[in-house]
């Protein structure tokens, strides 16, 4: 029988949740302490006991609530009304810069040039110093 005609089959939404999160059955069965084949078992089960989908639910960090209600055509809506958020609050949209970022990397590669020849010079000074401290002795 189809998983379409079955709107509540918890198992495949346990997998689909599980491919959402990009985690691999090996991932989730480890996090369980149970073997890849026990949740390939689940994840084929229309129904779950309540604690073992509790442990799931923990595992694959959402409630079972949202395991429950889970639906593709929900998951798709959550990210196009994110996307549209994101879209409409002009986050990540701001990406005018008022300097051009070579500039900056050659100005800071000169400031470091700089301040290495001014290291060089207080060592160079530094052994001159010394020199005439060996020499007055």
């Amino acid at each position: 029988m189809s998983t379409l005609t079955k709107p509540n089959h918890i198992g495949r939404k346990i997998s689909r949740i599980r491919e959402l999160r990009d985690m691999k059955q090996e991932a989730l069965a480890q996090a369980l302490g149970i073997s890849q084949q026990t949740i390939s078992t689940i994840e084929n089960s229309e129904t779950i006991e309540e604690d073992r989908l509790s442990e799931i639910a923990k595992a694959l960090g959402v409630t079972v609530e949202a395991i429950k209600n889970f639906s593709d055509e929900s998951a798709i809506n959550y990210f196009n009304s994110f996307n549209e958020a994101v879209n409409n609050s002009h986050f990540g949209n701001n990406n005018h810069c008022t300097f051009n970022p070579l500039d900056k990397l050659v100005e800071s590669f000169e400031e470091n040039k700089k301040l290495y020849e001014r290291l060089l010079q207080s060592e160079k000074d530094k052994i001159e110093y010394l020199e005439k401290l060996l020499k007055g002795k």
